[in-house]
């Protein structure tokens, strides 16, 4: 996988691009290239409106363009290629979308011709820092010309400075350009490439009926979840499973939230195969997170016994490892699949109740009142040195009123700082209860050790301890600004 930084910009005709001297660079003779590149999609453009891509082009194999994010024509993304005959999608490329497609196969849906002339950006001792591409762009429909447009692309090498391309997106712009982040494939294919996708929140107004608050909340989730996808399926970025697995939580903490404006059995279905699914996305980002906190417990060990630490924490990469194999599975399964489209559908129309049509300045504010009345009475009930298992579980209900505040806070104001406190609280409860997963985890390890290893085990296991009072010293404070939010809820 490579990750693109680039910058994109239209150009009108007669364009020449300008003089870098300003900068103290120079661009090198331009030399041309003739490509010939063939998009796939559903009929629909699923992938294009969700922002992937999928091509093939000779000479260069198949490419998956990943969402991409930045500013002002300014594109990073990531992208994948595979080997495959130009006949049809390498399987590697459609296992790695398989969430988006389900069991729909991509189609050709653009071909493209483009004139390419390439010139480097270097600077004064010729030392190469991004490649311009001036682009001619013809779009294919049978044997007709049916569109032509020209872009310049500038992507940055890998050990370029970001900032160049905001200072060559000025001086490019200051010459006639303008920003144009949207893909090649979707310029060709028109207003269908940049719709929606197939989740997307809408605007709930305080006087909308409280139900279209809950699709707004399936909707978000859903897409946050489709997004994350194909990244889960790639198992380079920690991030993506966590983002997965929030999606999976919040849907869950969602429906409980707006149980009374949603089908009962319905609700209590979907949560079931999301719980399911939270399963799997659960084991790979716990063994990552206790693998990230033991590491980083053994880099403070004195020097003799940091190498033996940090061994002993990467024992959970095969614990890690077996995870992910039973997460491609799940992923995989028509089960999954199946819970992907009942979410699709739920973000559209969910079953309500007839309190549902209720107007959501009305409806929603008594959801939120009633997650805090159960936080404060889980608190209130604690006894004076509070057991473990009480303290992860006024971190759960943090969580649960944070979520409640985030969701009815889109669309009424003034839950915005209950949500921050609410986080923050769930956050050092949160380093509490890894601190005593770590501590569980080190001491199922004893048998297996030597005593060398025992030894070291037994210092991480201090050191966890340490990091566990020092939350329980913290949480009474996260806990009081809280209160304070909560106000007269």
């Amino acid at each position: 996988m490579a990750r693109e930084r680039e910058l994109k910009l239209s150009a009108p005709p007669g364009y020449r691009i300008p003089s870098l001297d300003d900068l103290d660079l120079k661009l090198t003779p331009a030399t041309e290239r003739r490509l010939t590149t063939t998009y796939y999609d559903t009929p629909d453009l699923r992938l294009a409106r969700w922002g992937f891509t999928m091509r093939y082009r000779a000479g260069e194999g198949w490419t998956v363009k990943l969402p991409s994010s930045g500013s002002g024509g300014v594109v990073v993304r990531d992208e994948i290629e595979f080997p495959g005959s130009p006949s049809k999608p390498p399987a590697g490329a459609l296992a790695l979308l398989r969430g988006l497609l389900r069991r729909d196969e991509p189609v050709l849906v653009a071909r493209l011709r483009t004139l390419r002339r390439i010139s480097s950006i270097v600077d004064s001792g010729e030392h190469r820092l991004a490649e311009v591409d001036d682009d001619e762009v013809s779009v294919i429909d049978g044997r007709r010309l049916a569109a032509r447009f020209r872009q310049l692309e500038v992507e940055l090498a890998a050990d370029a400075p970001d900032d160049l391309l905001s200072r060559l997106s000025t001086l490019f712009q200051a010459a006639g350009a303008a920003p144009d982040p949207v893909s090649k494939a979707a310029r060709a294919l028109g207003p269908r490439a940049v719709a929606p996708p197939e989740a997307h929140p809408k605007a709930v107004r305080p006087g909308d009926p409280a139900g279209a608050a809950v699709a707004a909340a399936i909707a978000a989730s859903t897409a946050r979840l489709l997004l994350h996808d194909p990244g889960v399926r790639l198992g380079d970025d920690p991030e993506a499973v966590h983002q997965a697995r929030v999606a999976t939580r919040r849907l869950r903490a969602d429906l409980r939230t707006f149980r009374d404006f949603v089908d009962p059995d319905w609700a209590a279905a979907l949560v079931e195969e999301l719980r399911w699914a939270a399963g799997d996305l659960g084991d790979v980002r716990d063994s990552e997170v206790l693998t990230e906190l033991l590491e980083g417990l053994a880099r403070r060990l004195p020097s003799g016994d940091r190498a033996a630490g940090l061994r002993l924490a990467r024992r959970l990469g095969q614990v890690r490892d077996d995870a992910r194999r039973r997460l491609i599975a799940t992923l995989d399964s028509p089960r999954y699949l199946e819970l992907i489209e009942a979410l699709l559908a739920a973000s559209h129309e969910p079953p309500l109740t007839e309190a549902s049509a209720a107007p959501a300045e009305e409806a929603l504010p008594p959801q939120v009142k009633a997650g805090w009345r159960r936080i404060r009475r889980a608190v209130r009930d604690l006894p004076d040195d509070p057991p473990d298992e009480h303290l992860h579980r006024v971190r759960i209900l943090a969580k649960r009123l944070r979520y409640a505040a985030e969701a009815v806070g889109t669309v009424l104001n003034g839950y915005g700082k209950l949500a921050k406190d609410a986080a923050a609280l769930q956050d050092v409860l949160g380093r509490h209860q890894d601190a005593v997963v770590a501590q569980g985890w080190l001491r199922e390890q004893r048998p297996k050790l030597t005593p060398t290893q025992a030894f070291v085990a037994g210092e991480l296991w201090g050191l966890a301890g340490g990091q566990a009072a020092q939350s329980r010293l913290e949480w009474p404070a996260a806990w009081k600004a809280l209160r304070k939010s909560a106000g007269g809820l």
